[in-house]
């Protein structure tokens, strides 16, 4: 605003006047198409509603009154009547014609009332994304004096409002008339709007019909009575292929009374990934509000899907999504305790159905028990773990050893399984999802479990030594493998272990592969980077190449004289080595490679050199 602006707006010659907003339609329908609704089929969804609601409405003054929704589709044309409370000519003009008022909230208040669908006073708008002109025919049943009253509006923003003879209208309730828009005749379709009002309003209260179709379903699935438990889960699993198009490992019921909440989760009879976000089925009050609710259920839950009914979860203004607030946290949180206590009694009373679940789902299972110490101590037995002797749980495991050592990367693992279990030394490979964790926690479930990482120090203590005078005859040899290898941060020890086939084991732990990280990056850096990484040189443990004294192709090597042929052995040991244990290579480590491949190529064909490598 300039400054005469400012002044005229201040002047007591200037005096001020309200002025009203004035409305684009098509801009708002263009709004509504585009960002708020997802898709033109919720024009069918907001009929609906309108139409339950009215007979809400009705009802709660007129407990006797019929309750009936009808739907006619025809030739891009389509007729909605329900028997609801209708409307007055006031009604029309106070209620239709103004975007954002809606008779659903309480009088004088803003909050909707908590027994109708509709909230927002937009609903109607939304047919105009398939409709190019609106009819509504309706009569009114709190004023049964009253004439019927005809409102037609178009999509630009034009309405007309008419008084019509009482025989226009006979009986209270309202009839809504859309004709399509240009290229739209689809969504009018009798297939289509079939369709919709299955998927929408099939657990709706009332009678809802198209043609003279059913389209409600009631009592809901869950909520019906069967002979038996095997054909309650048969029929179950049906209405879940139905849905979602999969038959499940089994049904949880969800019935959280406090919360006004009714339905089911079906357990996924394929492994998914926990990052993947589960979407699920919420009706409100019987009407479908979105098939991709994500927040429903807590994150650890992502082995199941819903479908449920609820009174008391908010919608968003588009009501394809839930509003976060207490409400649903609280919801959110009773559900996952559902899911919980049907898991505890699995185990408690159906060991087969759980192994069949575990088998699957374990990933779930291990990510909600490491929060929840009483799941983690439900679930103990049932666990699955990589181990050293086989595929265990941590129970069954801790009972077999003293200690339980862990290694935190399947690639550690990988590394000293094989020797570990030779010498026997009892490992869990930490390395997968949410394992490490749980192995820790052990010990708060099970007091006077003993649990330790697994380092290269524990499984150097746990090789035999070799005669100290067998070594010495060998120091020269290892003398110069020791050289070889220094420039890479690594040492050589030598040791007697099982399995013989296994000629050198290399071993490091976190702290020695950070440390040359460290060192790696120090060379490359300029003086400054240089100096302040120099600063950060840490105490850790160097990596160590673990030659196997009872391996025979170590002992020939250790036969050897020319240190040169010595070094270039050591070196194809090394890199072999790295390769068993599935390690990344460095590109230094990838250049040893390639220099020992070749050198013993050079030598192996070189036939001026005795074969025992003297010279």
């Amino acid at each position: 605003m300039d400054s005469q602006t400012s002044k005229a707006s201040q002047s007591p010659q200037s005096p001020q006047s309200p002025h009203t907003f004035q409305v684009d339609l098509r801009g708002l329908v263009d709004l509504l198409s585009h960002h708020l609704y997802s898709s033109p089929k919720v024009y069918l969804r907001e009929l609906l509603q309108n139409a339950v609601d009215a007979i809400t409405a009705r009802r709660a003054e007129q407990p006797d009154a019929p309750a009936a929704v009808r739907l006619y589709a025809d030739g891009g044309s389509l007729r909605v009547e329900d028997t609801g409370v209708g409307l007055t000519e006031s009604d029309v003009h106070s209620l239709l014609a103004t975007i954002g008022r809606s008779s659903k909230r309480a009088e004088g208040l803003q909050e909707a009332r908590s027994d109708f669908l509709g909230q927002f006073g937009i609903g109607l708008l939304a047919c105009f994304v398939v409709a190019e002109r609106i009819r509504v025919v309706s009569r009114s049943a709190r004023t049964p004096d009253a004439a019927p009253v005809e409102w037609t509006a178009t999509d630009d923003g034009s309405y007309v409002v008419r008084t019509l003879p009482p025989d226009a209208r006979p009986e209270p309730g309202t009839t809504v008339h859309l004709v399509a828009r240009p290229g739209a005749a689809d969504w009018l379709s009798a297939d289509r709007v079939r369709s919709l009002a299955r998927d929408f309003g099939s657990l709706l209260p009332y009678d809802v019909r198209v043609g003279d179709e059913p389209v409600t379903e009631l009592p809901a699935p869950w909520d019906r009575a069967y002979p038996s438990p095997s054909t309650r889960r048969v029929a179950l699993a049906r209405h879940c292929h139905d849905l979602f198009g999969f038959t499940p490992l089994d049904s949880i019921d969800l019935d959280v009374p406090l919360a006004g909440v009714r339905g089911v989760a079906y357990v996924l009879p394929s492994a998914v990934s926990p990052a993947q976000r589960a979407s699920h089925r919420v009706h409100l009050k019987g009407m479908l509000l979105t098939e991709r609710a994500e927040q429903l259920l807590p994150d650890w839950a992502f082995f199941v899907r819903c479908v449920l009914d609820t009174d008391s979860l908010r919608p968003t203004a588009s009501r394809e999504s839930l509003y976060e607030d207490e409400t649903l946290a609280a919801v959110r949180e009773a559900l996952g305790e559902r899911i919980r206590s049907w898991l505890t009694g699995l185990a408690a009373g159906d060991p087969e159905r759980l192994a069949a679940f575990l088998s699957v789902h374990y990933l779930g299972v291990k990510s909600l028990a490491r929060h929840d110490g009483e799941m983690l101590r439900t679930m103990l037995p049932w666990l699955p773990f990589e181990t050293t002797d086989g595929r265990l749980s941590l129970e069954e495991f801790a009972q077999r050893h003293p200690v339980v050592h862990f290694t935190r990367t399947v690639e550690e693992y990988r590394q000293v399984a094989p020797i570990a279990s030779a010498q026997g030394v009892g490992v869990v490979n930490g390395g997968y999802t949410y394992d490490s964790e749980l192995v820790q926690a052990l010990p708060s479930v099970r007091p006077g479990t003993v649990v330790a990482e697994l380092d290269a120090d524990t499984v150097t203590a746990h090789l035999d030594a070799v005669d100290p005078a067998e070594e010495l005859a060998l120091s020269a040899f290892l003398g110069a493998a020791r050289a070889r290898l220094d420039p890479l941060g690594c040492d050589v020890v030598l040791r007697a272990f099982h399995p013989l086939s296994v000629p050198a084991l290399h071993l490091d732990d976190r702290a020695t592969r950070h440390e040359q990280a460290r060192a790696e990056a120090e060379e490359q850096a300029d003086d400054l980077w240089a100096g302040i990484l120099g600063s950060l040189r840490g105490s850790a443990p160097r990596a160590r190449l673990v030659l196997n004294h009872l391996n025979p192709l170590i002992r020939r090597i250790g036969s050897l004289c020319d240190p040169e042929l010595i070094g270039t052995a050591t070196e194809s040991l090394y890199g072999q080595a790295l390769l068993m244990a599935q390690r990344p290579l460095r590109p230094a480590d990838s250049a040893l490679l390639n220099r020992a491949f070749i050198g013993l190529l050079e030598w192996a064909t070189h036939t001026d050199s005795p074969k025992d490598g003297s010279r």
